[in-house]
């Protein structure tokens, strides 16, 4: 008898006294270092592929095609803000390749999938 009231009272409780699941929220802090991280990723692809003696337009394509593989189906891609992107790579291949003349339409193709 002692323990249908107390499963009905511990029932009645775990009912009433829900909490809410809320989907994750990502802060900018979160976005600022994935998008960095991004950033260099690329520019060190670019760097040694250039440095190894591939051509601009292979060493851009390899660079490209390494970062989408590495970075694709990652949840914080649907909130990137690619203008942020591009100017972080640029500022990237600047500092660490010595790399002044990289033309940012060309990082147009750097798309990711979510």
């Amino acid at each position: 008898m002692i323990k249908n009231i107390f499963n009905i009272l511990l029932s009645f409780l775990l009912l009433t006294f829900e909490t809410p699941a809320y989907p994750l929220d990502y802060s900018s802090k979160t976005l600022e270092k994935y998008t960095l991280k991004i950033s260099r990723k690329f520019a060190n692809t670019y760097c040694n592929s250039t440095k190894f003696g591939i051509s601009r337009d292979g060493a851009l394509k390899f660079s490209i095609g390494e970062t989408n593989k590495e970075f694709s189906k990652n949840k914080l891609n649907k909130n990137i803000d690619y203008e942020l992107l591009n100017k972080n790579i640029l500022l990237s291949l600047e500092n660490n390749c010595q790399i002044f003349d990289f033309p940012e339409y060309e990082l147009d193709k750097l798309t990711f999938k979510y």
